[in-house]
């Protein structure tokens, strides 16, 4: 879509330009969009300064109401705020990060108030509220300092304190003209400086003690960590700003505190090296002195003993004191939890030995489905781990009632048993779909693989937290600490990509290689199709349903949400239902028995909930009916049909969450009665062309990745440790062939 532009003539210039800059980090941004466009103002413009192909696109959705900039995916924010301000025309410019939001009513409230200030006044400050992964809407602590300040225009010099302010350049409105004279010194990817900049070189400031920004801090695990010239650069940027505030007594005073204040904060947090450490601190310390107000008192207590080390450029000493404080925590600690530790000793001491020994690079051990046997991407990745690395030897974790389904000759640990514990603590290789215990240690230099189970659909990891019934139990704090040991994820379309971005938010990397177990779709023949319908007794001619609900977070049991005797009676002879019920309902007593019973002898219906692999349901199916069960992206694969029952769409939906409205975008019909469903399968509206159109989109999207070579491009990069530009290409879509239809593999 071409870039929108404004007729600067076609209307009277706007009040307010509101820049928003940046990456959608971790999809952010259509809600952000989304609510700027929700309210459209007189006096207000949005530009949208979009880095990379992802913000284009969710941008661009909002053409022509927002002027759209795009830019190319690497430019920095201070890239993106140069670019909004040349396409801007308002009178005061809002910088809004992509990955922040502006709460209910902020827009009216900042354009009401910058329209009756002066040219005088070079800035509006603003208050804010922040939000983290957990929660959302939390006031800051800036709104006392606005308050006491009121609503005047005042010289900073003034009111110093007002220095104290979070430095957001989005919790402060600056005039265009202010900022456009002062670019060349604004313009820098270091927002506390700019904002501080801003500050500091304002004539005069206002004030609006009204939350009308989000500042949404992300997780840090989830950003690269800092490097060294980054650690420095927060020294730097004080040095920067102290030089312009040397004249200004009141000023630099309250300066120099945020820098002490800063800077201590910085070299207390844990993970820099020493080297960098000593560095930071000596650099921090000649600043301090260099920029020390005169006649300054240190406070009393710890903090000025931390003070005082710090300008003395005593290392060694403020080591020492940190030892010293750590010490005394860890034996407050260990006595709270010394009971707690002694039900686990056991186990503990086997797995300490264990973890003594070294990282056995030969060894890989994998694990599905809270250890339920060899299914789904860990099963794909070690079938082909055997081809290309036979050195490496896999063990399986397996429940004691699984173990006896295994293939022969399968290695496997049964959970708790001491080589359980052994072959956790010394593979070089973990390999699961969903995450193992919190007791397992990340050690130096082994690497741990994520595959998922499905491609996204309904809200997942800590987007979840907005729904009781799907949040209900679950303890993300530990979740994400199990995230954090993650090296790598895979993913089957740039869609899963990029939620599991914002649900799952790491610095894991994400192998964009398509899901192993769905190569089959594509390797398969003629003979496998026909096996696996022979398998489940489906007579050549005879067309296989595949039924495949998901579960309800809202619903304590599994109920088929279809009277399948009717179904299959009207369905006919000539049609055999395969029903799956999903893994979660697992030992509870069949909803399907009764049925079974009076439909054996035809062979018309066919419980196959712990039918293993389901991939041999998918290849003996000739069409696929499900409601929101992440198996329709698999299916997908085989370019066969696909009907959609959605009887409860508006409660799942509401109940679980979701990430896209499946009733716009489906793979096929869709029906939301029983007699829609049957009226669907019982003409040609399963497979006509306004089905296959809307298929062909649907596999354009889901598929993007899954095209018969995911196993190998995971086990290259992964366990070879090729570079991921010498892996197999993924094919386009239009250039797969997928496995025969059961039509054309009983013709071949």
């Amino acid at each position: 879509m071409p870039e929108t532009v404004p007729d600067p003539f076609a209307e009277t210039a706007p009040e307010l330009s509101v820049v928003v800059h940046g990456r959608n980090v971790q999809d952010h941004l259509p809600d952000l969009l989304d609510s700027l466009d929700a309210h459209p103002l007189p006096g207000v413009e949005v530009i949208v300064a979009a880095v990379g192909d992802w913000a284009r696109e969710v941008a661009e959705r909002h053409a022509p109401a927002f002027t759209v900039v795009p830019l190319p995916d690497g430019a920095g924010d201070a890239a993106g705020r140069s670019a909004g301000v040349a396409r801007a025309r308002g009178r005061w410019l809002h910088f809004v990060h992509a990955k922040d939001g502006l709460p209910v009513g902020a827009a009216p409230a900042v354009a009401e108030r910058v329209g009756g200030l002066p040219d005088t006044v070079d800035v509006l400050l603003l208050d804010h509220v922040r939000s983290f992964w957990r929660a959302s809407g939390l006031p800051s602590p800036d709104g006392p300092r606005l308050a006491r300040a009121g609503r005047a225009d005042l010289a900073l010099d003034d009111r110093a304190a007002l220095l104290r302010l979070t430095p957001l350049l989005g919790n402060r409105v600056v005039r265009a003209g202010f900022w456009r004279a002062r670019e060349r010194l604004l313009t820098t990817e270091d927002e506390p400086f700019a904002a501080y900049a801003a500050l500091l070189l304002a004539d005069r400031v206002a004030c609006l003690p009204h939350p009308a920004y989000e500042d949404r801090r992300l997780r840090p695990e989830s950003l690269p960590p800092p490097t060294p010239a980054e650690r420095y650069a927060l020294v730097d940027r004080y040095e920067a700003l102290l030089g312009l505030t040397a004249d200004r007594p009141a000023v630099h005073g309250v300066l120099y505190d945020l820098m002490i204040r800063d800077c201590l904060h910085t070299f207390a947090r844990a993970g820099m090296p020493d080297d960098v450490a000593r560095e930071f601190f000596h650099r921090a310390s000649v600043t301090a002195r260099r920029h020390r107000p005169e006649g300054l008192r240190r406070p009393a207590g710890l903090e000025g003993v931390r003070r005082s080390l710090l300008e003395e450029g005593a290392y060694g000493k403020y080591r020492a004191l940190q030892s010293a404080n750590h010490a005394r925590r860890e034996v407050r600690s260990a006595a709270r939890t010394g009971r707690r530790r002694a039900g686990t000793r056991l186990r503990a001491l086997q797995y300490r030995a264990a973890l003594a020994r070294p990282v056995d690079p030969h060894l890989a051990v994998f694990s599905a489905y809270w250890n339920r046997g060899v299914a789904c991407n860990p099963a794909a990745i070690a079938a082909k781990l055997a081809e290309l690395a036979p050195s490496v030897h896999p063990v399986w974790v397996v429940t004691a009632a699984g173990a006896a389904l295994l293939p022969p000759g399968t290695d496997h640990v049964v959970p708790g048993t001491r080589r359980y514990w052994e072959v956790l603590a010394r593979a070089k290789y973990l390999v699961n779909n969903v995450n193992f215990p919190d007791a397992v240690v990340k050690r130096p230099g082994t690497v741990h693989l994520q595959t998922h189970h499905g491609t996204p659909l309904k809200r997942m990891g800590v987007d979840q937290l907005p729904y009781p019934a799907a949040a209900h139990g679950l303890d993300f704090q530990a979740l994400l600490e199990r995230v954090d040991k993650w090296d790598f994820s895979v993913s089957a379309n740039s869609h899963t990509t990029r939620m599991w971005q914002r649900a799952y938010p790491s610095r894991h990397i994400s192998l964009d290689h398509g899901y192993p177990r769905n190569d089959v779709y594509y390797t398969a023949g003629p003979a496998e199709v026909r096996a696996a319908r022979e398998r489940l007794g489906i007579a050549p001619g005879r067309r296989a349903v595949l039924y495949a609900p998901t579960h309800r977070d809202y619903e304590a049991g599994w109920t088929p949400r279809l009277d399948l005797a009717g179904l299959a009676d009207r369905l006919g002879e000539e049609t055999v239902l395969l029903v799956r019920a999903h893994y979660f309902y697992e030992g509870t007593a069949s909803p399907l028995g009764g049925l079974l019973g009076s439909l054996r002898r035809t062979g018309r219906l066919v419980d196959v909930s712990s039918y293993e692999p389901v991939e041999e349901l998918c290849l003996a199916a000739d069409a696929l009916v499900t409601d929101y069960s992440s198996i329709m992206f698999d299916y997908a694969n085989l370019d066969r049909p696909i009907v959609v029952h959605a009887d409860d769409w508006e409660t799942y939906r509401t109940t679980r969450g979701v990430y896209f409205d499946l009733m716009a975008e489906a793979p096929g019909p869709v029906a939301r009665t029983q007699a829609e469903l049957t009226e669907i399968l019982t003409t040609d509206a399963w497979h006509d062309e306004r089905a296959t159109k809307a298929r062909a989109a649907f596999r354009r999207r889901f598929c993007e990745y899954d095209d018969g070579h995911a196993a190998e491009r995971v086990v290259r990069r992964v366990f070879l440790g090729e570079d991921e530009r010498t892996l197999p290409p993924v094919l386009p879509v239009e250039d797969r062939t997928p496995a025969p239809s059961p039509e054309e593999a009983s013709a071949s």
